[in-house]
């Protein structure tokens, strides 16, 4: 368990971990099947951003232990 981070904490950041890395996975997949490019672009941004709040979220958990 982090120190900084209350157990139920911990495992929240972890569930939205888990959630923004399904997002990746599966708008990384879709991008390979949209032919709209107003929809290509959103999911671009999507996976960008979720990519994004990865990182932050393990620094969370780095930095709490």
């Amino acid at each position: 368990m982090a120190k900084g981070l209350a157990m139920h904490e911990t495992l929240e950041v972890h569930e939205i971990l888990t959630l923004k890395t399904s997002c990746v996975t599966k708008g990384t997949a879709m991008l390979e099947l949209v032919e709209d490019e107003e929809l290509k672009k959103i999911l671009e941004e999507d996976v960008q951003a979720s990519t994004e709040a990865i990182k932050e979220l393990k620094k969370i958990l780095k930095k709490a232990q």
